[in-house]
């Protein structure tokens, strides 16, 4: 299960370890500190720096790896720490994000069998969230002809091929994800229901687990269209506005420093958001039903990108319901 869209916060990661989850994936170190004293399987998704291998073997279990000097790094921190640190060696198989080239495995590979601190137990990829290339069958064969030529070269085994992320889950639900890949790293598809490399909604999950609730802070009628010569905005882009007449607007009390508008969708679906600065979010109410007042709230569904912005705001405060 991955955790970084929540923040690891300790309350959800007990709902999940009690729904079935074995084990628990995150990028930042950060959020494995604040659930240190789970006894779970812990694995770190983003590629590990070097200047952090102390904490990634004292805080993990496991993490993605692709550059040699790195785990170099991580063995020797593993040694001074007692430990045995297990790593999956990623592969780019085109998605062109992190990842060793499929011609360079058995030769990294052979330099990672001699360090005694570092188990490698599998092979790994990440495909669409960078170059949006879709996961497929033939895609996810090719890791797994990787993994038996390493078995067959060094005489080992590597009981983990992990096949991707929620864009890999559509796979699964065809029934098409090839029987070799033992492991996906899925968060989105778990806690927003849907997944990630056609944006296909699962019909057994819940897609509204989590929403933003925000204040209105002024409610008026005002011209669409500014009054005066237009500059840049606060975030150094040019505006272009249509001109709509007359428009009830409201602002609540949220915006760019919190999280992106694009990621924001009104539950009221007459609302439009016209845009937003740091701390304002500008609303158009002209349409909606409901007469809004200063005090009312404003809710919205949530995109993964503003699920992950929103529960990293310290200013934005989480309530399980």
């Amino acid at each position: 299960m991955v955790s970084k869209v929540f923040k690891a916060m300790p309350k959800m990661i007990d709902i999940c370890l009690e729904a079935g989850v074995k084990g628990i994936a995150d990028s930042r170190l950060e959020n494995f500190e604040r659930i240190q004293a789970y006894k779970t399987s812990k694995m770190l998704l983003r590629l590990p720096m070097i200047s952090e291998a102390r904490r990634v073997v004292e805080l993990t279990d496991m993490s993605l790896n692709s550059e040699l000097k790195t785990i170099e790094a991580l063995n020797q921190e593993a040694e001074q720490q007692g430990k045995i640190h297990e790593i999956l060696l990623m592969v780019d198989l085109g998605d062109r994000r992190e990842g060793i080239l499929p011609n360079q495995v058995l030769g990294t590979v052979e330099n990672i069998l001699n360090l005694k601190h570092i188990k490698l137990i599998g092979l790994g990829v990440n495909l669409t969230c960078y170059g949006g290339v879709i996961p497929t069958p033939d895609k996810l064969e090719e890791l797994s002809a990787l993994k038996d030529s390493i078995e067959d070269t060094f005489g080992i085994v590597l009981p983990v091929v992990s096949g991707g992320n929620s864009s890999s889950f559509y796979l699964l639900e065809n029934h098409t994800l090839p029987q070799t890949i033992t492991q996906l790293r899925i968060g989105e598809t778990i806690v927003l229901g849907r997944e990630t490399a056609f944006g296909k909604k699962i019909d057994y999950l819940n897609q509204d687990v989590f929403a933003l609730e925000t204040e209105v802070i002024e409610c008026q009628e005002k011209p669409s269209m500014p009054s005066g010569e237009i500059g840049m905005n606060a975030f150094g882009e040019k505006p272009v506005f249509i001109d709509k007449g007359l428009m009830k607007r409201a602002i609540v009390a949220i915006g760019r420093q919190d999280v992106s508008p694009e990621g924001l969708k009104p539950c009221d679906v007459s609302i439009d958001i016209i845009g937003a600065s740091s701390d304002h979010t500008i609303l158009d109410i002209t349409a909606s039903e409901k007469a809004y007042k200063v005090g009312d709230i404003v809710s919205f569904e949530l995109d993964y990108g503003a699920l992950l912005q929103l529960f990293t705001s310290e200013f934005v405060e989480k309530e399980l319901i």
